[in-house]
């Protein structure tokens, strides 16, 4: 299945991050370039011990969890309620993988704690993003 990152960027990382009131033409931007950009692009690619989308390990995926989330109990709601109901907590980390909406929350979380939040892009990462198309393997 093919997907463009205009379908991605329209109906996938917009409404999650106006879901979540973080919305921003930059952070939308700097999503769709960390989704697409990638050297392994795809919903299941695994890049090294990265899953899904925006290569998110475990690690960082539980780290995110315990050391920001954990202080954060609103915003842990909205980001908890968008991950399946039981499948979540059996396996937490396939979430990423299989879950659009849920790992581009996370993805959000890890540039605002690293704050990159909305800091602009390189002129060079946003140009050929908008255009490509990728496989959702």
């Amino acid at each position: 299945m093919y997907i463009t990152a205009e379908h991605l960027r329209d109906e996938v990382i917009r409404p999650t991050l106006t879901y979540l009131g973080a919305w921003s033409e930059t952070l939308e931007a700097r999503l769709l370039s960390a989704a697409i950009d990638g050297p392994d692009v795809g919903l299941f690619a695994r890049s090294g011990d990265g899953l899904g989308l925006y290569h998110i390990t475990p690690a960082q995926h539980r780290d995110i969890w315990d050391r920001y989330l954990a202080f954060r109990p609103e915003i842990a709601s909205r980001v908890r309620g968008l991950a399946s109901q039981r499948a979540f907590l059996s396996n937490p980390d396939h979430e990423l993988r299989t879950n659009l909406s849920y790992c581009t929350a996370i993805a959000w979380l890890l540039c605002e704690r690293a704050g990159l939040g909305n800091q602009p892009l390189p002129a060079a990462a946003t140009a050929p993003a908008r255009s490509r198309a990728f496989s959702l393997r």
